[in-house]
């Protein structure tokens, strides 16, 4: 079985009047080992609510999801511990430094104190902190707590990364970084769901894409299969064109 599986998945929404909006319908989709799957489209898509439904932070309304073989709803901890989900906006914990906040997470997931110290301390090389790992995480700059974020999502080494907008604000050098980051987990075998605005990074990084729009998958495939779809060569107006096929279609949801 692949490692993520997003099987008809549907969430719907009340609104105030009393009736119901789906945010995203019938999303379908497997992502192989040790390849990177871009989720793309707009904002208001869907992508945020499928990948917060992948890592068991929304329920369904109908349809299922696994990772690593393991059903997000009934096997939530088994879920949790072979996952890392990112996003741009994660919080870190303010009053703790960058150090004590990721040996406070590896100890969650049952690191002993001298096996949380030595993680600790391997993430911070990894990741070029050593200048800011005795800081609080509350005073660092953006790309400073992406790194750190980037490193608390993989205190675990998990096997399979969620990773929502995590460029989303990083200056040109911590974007560097992020980047390195996603092509070294893949090389290394990891399984990784990736949600963009920036096409171009998809276009760079991704084995296979799927085009979200008004919650639904219009198109999906290798950038290669999404050319021989549309005739068109850059991923912009690959998307741009298949967006306009489904609205005049009326192919997208409501």
């Amino acid at each position: 079985m692949d490692p993520v599986v997003a099987d008809n998945l549907v969430k719907a929404f009340p609104t105030p009047d009393g009736g119901e909006k789906l945010a995203v319908e019938h999303v379908h989709f497997h992502v192989q080992q040790g390849h990177i799957f871009g989720l793309l489209g707009p904002n208001g898509a869907g992508k945020t609510t499928t990948l917060r439904m992948l890592s068991g932070l929304v329920k369904p309304t109908s349809g299922s999801a696994a990772i690593c073989g393991y059903d997000v709803q009934q096997q939530s901890l088994l879920v949790k511990r072979n996952l890392g989900f990112l996003t741009a906006n994660t919080g870190l914990y303010q009053r703790l430094s960058v150090r004590d906040m990721l040996m406070y997470f590896a100890k969650l997931h049952g690191m002993t104190h001298e096996q949380a110290l030595a993680r600790a301390a391997q993430l911070i090389d990894a990741f070029d902190m050593a200048g800011f790992a005795e800081l609080r995480c509350g005073s660092l700059s953006t790309g400073q707590k992406q790194r750190g974020n980037i490193a608390r999502a993989l205190v675990a080494d998990p096997p399979v990364l969620i990773l929502d907008e995590p460029t989303l604000g990083l200056d040109v050098l911590s974007n560097r970084v992020m980047l390195d980051f996603i092509r070294k987990q893949r090389d290394a075998g990891k399984t990784i769901l990736l949600s963009t605005h920036y096409l171009d990074e998809a276009e760079s990084l991704c084995d296979r894409i799927g085009l979200l729009h008004r919650g639904r998958i219009i198109a999906e495939g290798t950038l290669d299969d999404l050319r021989q779809l549309t005739g068109e060569e850059r991923l912009s107006n690959i998307f741009l064109k298949l967006v306009q096929s489904s609205d005049n279609a009326g192919g997208a949801a409501a």
